[in-house]
């Protein structure tokens, strides 16, 4: 024969002295109330649950389970997809100017590759050809077509007009670009003077008394030998030179021309009858 269950008798226990105990609106009647004790487990939980459930239904304090009156559930209001039926903010216009400002900059620096790639070719081809002697009177409008050409001229270097280009800076040190016209005469004695770039000097040797003694100011007739330039562009943010204080900025071709009484024509030496030597002191030396 079989044991009884313990728990069974707590749990009539229980049962027979808190349920039976209810109050008489509460409390079963013997001819409904269940044999099983599970079915009895539930009907006591179904009436201790009706005071609630009824405060629930009619919409009291506890309908919502203590949650703010005003709360919505999100089954109440289902999501929507953003901006529909709007137009599109600034942001999408943005990220789609970006794609085609890189491919237009991108055809930009193709093109300037090509034009630098040309330029320097037609330079590099130039510089094979043997060197042209410039003649006395040049027109200003070929200048263009000759860029980077070797020339060479015959005359004397006017030290009493040179102009200091500057301050500018090589390795490191300050100095300034030497510019000296050259004046010319043919058979017939005319006279014609071109801009003459001699290079560069450190800030300490601009005195001519200085480079004089070194034997840099060469004296008589010379021959020069160069490039012929076409003249620099300026822009807005080009300092603007004084030529009554003798402070020169920037290589303006036709106002250095007028100043000096030359003509627009700028020729970069690189070879003349003297040799060019390196000197820690004074930059260069011409012997």
């Amino acid at each position: 024969m079989s044991k009884p269950n313990p728990f069974l008798h707590l749990f009539r226990r229980y049962y027979t002295q808190h349920v039976l105990k209810a109050t008489p609106s509460t409390r079963l009647r013997p001819s409904t109330a269940p044999q099983c004790l599970r079915e009895r487990f539930q009907t006591q939980f179904k009436l201790r649950l009706q005071p609630t459930l009824r405060r629930h239904m009619a919409g009291g304090p506890d309908s919502n389970n203590g949650l703010d009156p005003a709360f919505v559930s999100i089954l109440d209001r289902p999501a929507k997809m953003a901006r529909v039926g709007r137009q599109h903010g600034y942001g999408l216009i943005i990220l789609a100017v970006i794609p085609v400002t890189a491919f237009v900059l991108g055809c930009w620096q193709v093109q300037r590759l090509g034009w630098k790639t040309d330029l320097v070719a037609r330079f590099e081809d130039r510089l094979t050809f043997p060197p042209l002697e410039l003649p006395l009177r040049i027109d200003p409008d070929a200048i263009q077509e000759f860029d980077f050409r070797r020339v060479w001229a015959k005359g004397t270097l006017r030290h009493d007009q040179e102009m200091l280009i500057g301050p500018r800076m090589l390795e490191g040190e300050e100095g300034y670009t030497v510019i000296t016209p050259l004046e010319r005469t043919d058979e017939k004695g005319n006279v014609s003077k071109i801009l003459c770039n001699r290079g560069w000097i450190k800030k300490d040797t601009a005195k001519q008394w200085f480079r004089k003694q070194q034997g840099a100011l060469p004296e008589g007739e010379v021959v020069i030998e160069g490039l012929l330039r076409a003249p620099l562009k300026g822009n807005m943010f080009t300092p603007r030179n004084q030529p009554e204080q003798g402070k020169w900025f920037f290589p303006n071709v036709q106002e250095m021309a007028e100043w000096s009484g030359s003509q627009a024509v700028w020729v970069e030496e690189t070879m003349s009858k003297w040799r060019r030597l390196w000197n820690s002191n004074i930059g260069y030396l011409i012997e």
